[in-house]
């Protein structure tokens, strides 16, 4: 960087320095989507190679990550990956640090941005920039997008207001819901206020209010997490009232620190101002009733006031935490939203299921992260060493020195008997005698006379220009060139020539030849230069096989706290052993089965479950599918039942990928998956819900496993892997190590069912005591519907008949967004007739005609195309099915 810069300069140029390679990420700050430069004036100011025709512009849309683009085919072919203006510049309106200028900026700050970085020169004044035609209607589409995302939002909180069941929850807890609304109101509407104080104490501005609203701006970090983490809370305070302080207090943590006037230093992760402000509901309303216990289910978590004010330091570290794990695979929206969830799931979950997943997460996670994230570092920096730059392997191809050559040398011995000249390199078998003796000598040759050197490229050497073979000559000898000087290796050797000088022959360590600087390799990988390729490998199976034992032992490890097992064991099954249970679980109704255990007395360990019985007198008032579930065929049957289900689904939906792979794009292979996570959870939902929600989880759980050992680059697993996942990923899956579009996929599906069993009273008996439900709901196949129907259709026919374009632009046509909404519509009244179909309990939504709930279906989905259109501060497979989830608990359908 030049020196000559001042700082601001300096600064400037340093934000388009990003590297495009995520392990190289050093920094640990959250990245703010919504501050960018404005690409198109960047274009407008740099001389143009290309001539544009008169009327027309370039036009920089922001990348999507949506299904439903008709033109994103271009994120699955090229790499590396394509430029992420949706990320942010690096140094710009951090999210920890709270010391810049968040979401709309200074408009001369803009300005000065954008020709420092180009132009690198000052300028005290600016004077106003014109703007194009093409530019302002691209702001006024922009403006366009950001209103029909708040109107949204709006609409959902709306929803959420007028349901029935949380009219009662608001009028109690109106005080701490009026608290959180009056400080996010107040800190947005002191922020322009904030923005022209310090703009004009940066210097006076070419105008009276100098804010200007980036046409990039992007609302979904202000938005998303405070707003989806109140409304979902309100929605599972009718099972919990307990679950919706903590989250009000989580969704004032969660927005921008840049809201936030600067209190800490830059450094500081947790702003004191802003925790005191996190604390205001506990301060304004009853802070007794942060302590409620019970409600509609035996299932009801609650916390200490001690607890709830120490949510915000968790908040923050969390996501310091999550940021410095994903890198750049997730937006800020998005890693707020994750933090959230998993701050629940920690505090306010007792039910088995949520226990489970609790510990799978938090127990055997943290686990592994802190026994092995040393050893999968240097398995990463050790993966990245090519092959090359390792150190050679000592494999002498001459004969060994006996011990005559080193008494007498043979050279000399030719001389005196032969008459054969000294220097004489004929013969080839002579030199490995002669090596030893000359390399002792080597003192006495340098000081007889000048010393002629010469510079030998060591070809494919793991040093490259730094080590090279030297080989002194004096007098026409030649001499080792283990011992010389590198000093003294300076000319190369010429017969009948003068020496040539140091300085005219000497190789710069850190620039090329032709000046530009050499890219230096960081002191973790360089560590590793000195081994040789069969100590390299070594190396790695010693970190894969001690990153396994790891893991292994957070899944069985019989301690407190530490295993996965135990914590599971004394939380969520009453005490019972782990693997007997799951024995009992889906095994217990074989007779066979039942004879073993009883007859070798291992009731103890193997929990079974109760016999069959008369359908008369059980279940006598459920649907058909309950009493054929219960009474012939058995639960335990019925989960293997699904469990084969399953994997015949899973076999079948990867014969048609494999077969479809040499034939149809990328995009198309993928919405097989898709398809298939409807074929699978769509039927069997209703009839074992819980168990549907266990094996997601422990999916969950094991493609995240799968992930770290696959991003760990660690034998044997990780090259398969690699190599499976590599034809499925797009655009974001290349923006960091973690690859995310199957987990996003499992998530989206999983999580309105997880929160449909969050609010609904339980039941069971005996070991089994909250692994039943007794009603069912359309809300719980709603992800299902949303990410498998909707997304897949979207996507499809927005490809391949997706001609007109929103008003905002994009890759988002009106036909996909007409196909999601009609494809979301259609699942859902499947869903609820096969709700009727099979039986089951009718809850609020199936007392209504089909009339009504056509209406209300219609809405939902009508909601979710237009979230789905609009979004773009997060992924889609996750936020959208949230937003369907709150749409159809609220009204009920």
């Amino acid at each position: 960087m030049p020196e000559h810069l001042d700082p601001s300069e300096q600064g400037a140029l340093r934000l388009l320095s990003r590297s495009p390679h995520p392990y190289h990420h050093q920094n640990s700050e959250l990245l703010d989507p919504s501050d960018r430069f404005d690409y198109e004036s960047l274009d407008r100011n740099l001389p143009s190679t290309q001539p544009v025709r008169p009327g027309t512009s370039r036009e920089i849309t922001p990348s999507s990550d949506s299904g439903t683009e008709a033109d994103d085919e271009h994120f699955l072919k090229g790499l590396p990956a394509p430029r992420r203006l949706r990320k942010g510049l690096r140094g710009r309106n951090e999210v920890l640090s709270g010391t810049s200028t968040p979401i709309p900026s200074p408009a001369f700050l803009e300005d000065e941005g954008r020709r420092s970085s180009y132009n690198l020169k000052k300028e005290p004044h600016l004077g106003k920039r014109p703007r194009s035609s093409a530019e302002a209607l691209r702001r006024r589409r922009e403006v366009i997008r950001r209103l029909t995302e708040f109107l949204i939002i709006g609409f959902l909180g709306a929803l959420v207001r007028t349901n029935v069941h949380v009219q009662p929850i608001i009028r109690r807890w109106n005080r701490e819901l009026y608290a959180s609304l009056g400080v996010f109101g107040c800190l947005v509407s002191i922020y322009p206020l904030r923005l022209v104080i310090w703009a004009y104490r940066r210097r006076t501005p070419w105008r009276k209010i100098p804010i200007l609203i980036p046409s990039s701006f992007d609302p979904a970090p202000l938005v998303y997490p405070p707003v989806i983490a109140v409304l979902v809370s309100l929605l599972l305070a009718v099972d919990n009232e307990a679950i919706l302080v903590p989250n009000i207090i989580l969704a004032i943590s969660s927005l921008p620190p840049s809201l936030i006037p600067a209190v800490s230093s830059a450094d500081q992760i947790c702003d004191p101002l802003h925790w005191a402000l996190s604390c205001t509901p506990l301060l304004l309303g009853e802070a007794s009733q942060v302590l409620i216990g019970g409600g509609a289910s035996s299932f009801s978590a609650t916390i200490s006031i001690e607890t709830a004010t120490l949510l915000y330091p968790l908040h923050r570290n969390l996501c310091s935490a999550l940021q410095t794990l994903t890198t750049t695979s997730l937006l800020t929206a998005e890693l707020q939203l994750l933090s959230i969830s998993l701050i629940d799931l920690l505090l306010l979950t007792s039910s088995p299921q949520a226990v489970i997943l609790k510990s799978m997460l938090w127990v055997g996670g943290l686990d592994i992260l802190v026994s092995c994230t040393q050893a999968i570092q240097w398995g990463i920096s050790l993966a990245r060493v090519p092959k090359w730059r390792f150190k050679r392997t000592n494999t002498p191809s001459k004969p060994r020195p006996t011990f005559l050559s080193t008494i007498m040398s043979w050279r000399r011995v030719r001389h005196d008997l032969f008459h054969a000249p000294i220097d004489s390199l004929s013969c080839s078998s002579c030199e490995a005698f002669d090596d030893h003796e000359d390399s002792d000598e080597l003192g006495s040759i340098a000081s007889k006379g000048p010393t002629r050197a010469m510079t030998i490229p060591d070809g494919g050497d793991s040093a490259g220009a730094d080590e090279t073979q030297s080989v002194a000559v004096s007098s026409g000898r030649r001499v080792s060139s283990n011992s010389v000087d590198p000093k003294l290796v300076s000319t190369p050797l010429h017969r009948h020539t003068l020496p040539i000088t140091e300085s005219a022959t000497r190789k710069s360590h850190t620039h090329t030849p032709s000046g530009r600087r050499k890219r230096t390799a960081s002191n973790s990988v360089r560590a590793f230069f000195s081994l040789t390729q069969d100590q390299a490998v070594a190396r790695k199976w010693v970190y894969a096989v001690y990153v396994y034992v790891c893991i292994a032992g957070a899944i069985l490890l019989p301690v407190p706290f530490v295993g996965v097992r135990v914590a599971v064991m004394d939380e969520a099954l009453h005490g019972n052993e782990p693997v007997g249970w799951a024995l009992g679980y889906l095994f217990g109704n074989l007779p066979w089965f039942r004879w073993e255990v009883v007859s070798r007395n291992l009731e103890r360990w193997i929990c079974l479950p109760p016999r069959l019985f008369d359908e008369n007198e059980y279940y006598g008032e459920t649907g058909w599918v309950e009493r054929l579930r219960q009474s012939y065929l058995g639960e335990a049957n019925t989960r293997l039942a699904l469990g084969a289900y399953f994997a015949v689904v899973i076999a079948v939906g990867l014969m048609v990928v494999f077969r479809l792979s040499p034939v149809y794009e990328v995009d198309t292979r993928r919405k097989v998956f898709h398809f298939m996570m409807v074929a699978m959870f769509l039927p069997a939902t209703y009839v074992d819900p819980t168990f549907a929600s266990l094996a997601l989880s422990i999916v969950l759980a094991l493609f995240l496993l799968l992930d770290l050992l696959r991003a760990s680059q660690l034998p044997p697993l990780s090259k398969p892997l690699a190599s499976f996942l590599a034809p499925y990923v797009d655009g974001r899956d290349l923006r960091g190590p973690v690859v995310i579009s199957h987990i996003f996929l499992l998530i989206g599906c999983a999580i309105p069912l997880w929160l449909s069993l969050g609010s609904l009273p339980r039941t069971g008996t005996g070991y089994l005591e909250g692994w039943a439900v007794p009603t069912r709901e359309v809300s719980m196949v709603s992800g299902v519907i949303c990410v498998g129907l909707g997304d897949a259709a979207a996507s499809l026919i927005g490809r391949r008949y997706g001609q007109r374009k929103w008003v905002w632009g994009g890759g988002k046509s009106l036909e996909g967004s007409i196909a999601f909404a009609v494809a979301v519509f259609v699942g859902l009244a499947a869903a609820r007739l096969w709700l009727r179909i099979g039986g089951w309990p009718a809850t609020d939504g199936n007392s209504d005609s089909w009339s009504v709930s056509a209406k209300k279906m219609g809405v939902c989905g009508a909601t979710a195309s237009l979230t789905e259109a609009v979004l773009t501060g997060g992924n889609d497979n996750v936020i959208v099915p949230v937003v369907l989830w709150t749409c159809v608990k609220s009204l009920g359908v």
